[in-house]
């Protein structure tokens, strides 16, 4: 009799554990836990490679949203990312976006740097200054093939 009470106790203890980590998942997964009252913003990049729907948004290394959603604009075919920060935070309307990378080759993430302007940005508002993504493959590529062109040249005999 006792050692099925026992049991019972541990399987309701292992149960509980178990609908715990599931809440706390899901919860993580869907950037609840940034939570609470949220706006949205949005901000135009020139290239938003590698940035992706629920990625990070940071202020002085602070999480303080996530990126909602990103989408090409049709005029001009820039991305449009549409960030969720938190209510509390009033962002100058001089805000400046950049896209940074976590690492050499982590994830990526939004920097807000906020400005000094007297007035705030309003739900809806769109982020005029922003800094886009900097691809590291062109970036080497570039530096590679740089590199193998002034070798070239200096093992040419002048005209």
């Amino acid at each position: 009799m006792k050692q099925t009470k026992l049991e019972l106790y541990v399987g309701a203890f292992v149960l509980i554990g178990i609908a715990a980590v599931i809440y706390l998942t899901v919860k993580l997964g869907s950037g609840s836990f940034i939570g609470g009252d949220t706006y949205l913003i949005e901000a135009r990049f020139a290239n938003a490679g590698g940035l992706n729907a629920g990625s990070s948004v940071l202020v002085a290394g602070v999480p303080v949203g996530r990126v909602e959603g990103i989408r090409v604009d049709n005029t001009d075919y820039s991305a449009m990312v549409t960030l969720r920060v938190l209510a509390g935070l009033k962002l100058p309307t001089d805000t400046m976006a950049s896209i940074k990378t976590t690492g050499l080759i982590g994830d990526k993430y939004v920097a807000l740097a906020p400005g000094a302007d007297e007035t705030y940005l309003e739900t809806g508002a769109r982020i005029t200054m922003t800094e886009s993504s900097v691809d590291l493959e062109s970036l080497i590529g570039k530096m590679a093939f740089g590199s193998v062109d002034k070798a070239k040249d200096e093992k040419e005999p002048a005209p």
